[in-house]
């Protein structure tokens, strides 16, 4: 799929068909009211669409689902909103299996890093974190998850006769849950990622992303086909 390499202005690989999303420096007051952060990224964030459906044949469903981001230097923000979708909401606590339920996900890797971090959220809030060498290996973010802001909003109606939802999910996610030390900022910072939507056991299992994915079957750890932020 990506069989080109060329370099940026600043030496960073860029293979060719690369999704590339500029991200924003906001200035969101840490302690500002969740509605005023949120018409702040909304006005002036970055929109992008997890609308890629890497296998169709076996998972054809999917849904509108966007996602806005923006950073503040220390903090990552995210507002993913997904429409119509017969929801699945089970695992209440942390660490749990997020990703059988109506889940979103945020798979990042610093520039030339081995390891690679995922984050991902259910329709409840509940947070899995980890930093991975690959599927197998990983160690949980038990210490980071404390400090990921999460906020969800769920609006559950009818449509054709049918119970679906529309609801979204807020996140802050501080620059130490990213591997980044306190005295480093995120401006200037190239990261690669992916943004995925799933649902394992929802009443339509789906697995789309905003990154495309050339795997067999479904897969999202998968860093040789993530996306590249760049951070202003």
């Amino acid at each position: 799929m990506f069989d080109c390499l060329k370099k940026d202005t600043f030496g960073t690989n860029i293979l060719e068909g690369m999704k590339i999303l500029q991200v924003p420096f906001l200035s969101i007051p840490l302690e500002a009211e969740m509605l005023n952060k949120m018409k702040i990224l909304h006005e002036a964030g970055s929109e992008a669409f997890i609308n890629q459906v890497n296998w169709k044949t076996d998972f054809p469903d999917k849904m509108p689902v966007s996602i806005r981001a923006a950073h503040d230097g220390d903090r990552l923000y995210l507002h993913y909103s997904v429409s119509g979708e017969a929801v699945r909401a089970v695992t209440t606590e942390d660490f749990g299996a997020v990703w059988k339920d109506s889940c979103v996900e945020f798979f990042m890797q610093r520039e030339g890093d081995t390891i690679y971090r995922n984050f991902e959220c259910n329709v409840l809030g509940a947070l899995l974190a980890a930093k991975r060498i690959n599927r197998e290996s990983a160690e949980k973010l038990t210490e980071d998850a404390a400090s990921i802001v999460r906020l969800t909003t769920i609006r559950p109606y009818y449509q054709n006769g049918r119970q679906v939802t529309d609801w979204s999910l807020w996140l802050e996610i501080p620059k130490k849950a990213m591997g980044f030390d306190t005295h480093e900022t995120l401006s200037g910072q190239k990261i690669r990622a992916n943004f995925y939507k799933c649902g394992d056991e929802t009443p339509q299992p789906h697995y789309l992303s905003w990154s495309p994915i050339d795997t067999p079957s479904p897969d999202f750890h998968v860093p040789q086909f993530f996306g590249l932020l760049q951070l202003d």
